[in-house]
């Protein structure tokens, strides 16, 4: 039996990422990519939601409580994964997508993270977009 777990994770190791992500979201069909960001935005909202939800049962009972720093960063990090400027239509974020991927230095940067730059830039940031771009560049070199 341990013979078959050992191989059978093996095997998922072996051929877990076959892909790159760049060739993964060109595969999609325009209504599942538009499909995939809503399900990106509506976990990424509904985990801020929660966070805050448990944030505030842990500490109600202290009347000279603070929240911390850290957590402040990290819904500023949260916020950055959904773009303010883009209402509904889903299709323009797929687009940037699209055309964040066709350059050949962002092909093995995650679809979660190229959400995050897409929507970082469609809220007039294109500095921090940009900076964002080029750490994701160097850390997911092809």
């Amino acid at each position: 039996m341990k013979t078959i777990s050992y191989f059978l994770l093996f095997f998922a190791l072996l051929y877990s990422q076959s892909q790159a992500p760049a060739d993964y979201w060109m595969k999609l069909t325009q209504g599942e990519r538009v499909a995939f960001i809503n399900g990106v935005y509506g976990g990424v909202a509904r985990m801020k939601l929660h966070h805050e939800r448990e944030v505030q049962k842990q500490y109600m009972k202290d009347p000279y409580w603070i929240q911390p720093y850290y957590i402040n960063r990290f819904y500023d990090i949260v916020d950055e994964h959904i773009s303010q400027g883009v209402t509904y239509d889903l299709n323009i974020i797929a687009g940037h997508i699209e055309a964040l991927y066709t350059n050949y230095d962002n092909r093995n940067i995650p679809l979660l993270e190229a959400v995050r730059i897409v929507s970082v830039a469609q809220d007039d940031e294109p500095q921090k977009a940009d900076l964002i771009l080029l750490r994701a560049q160097k850390k997911y070199s092809p």
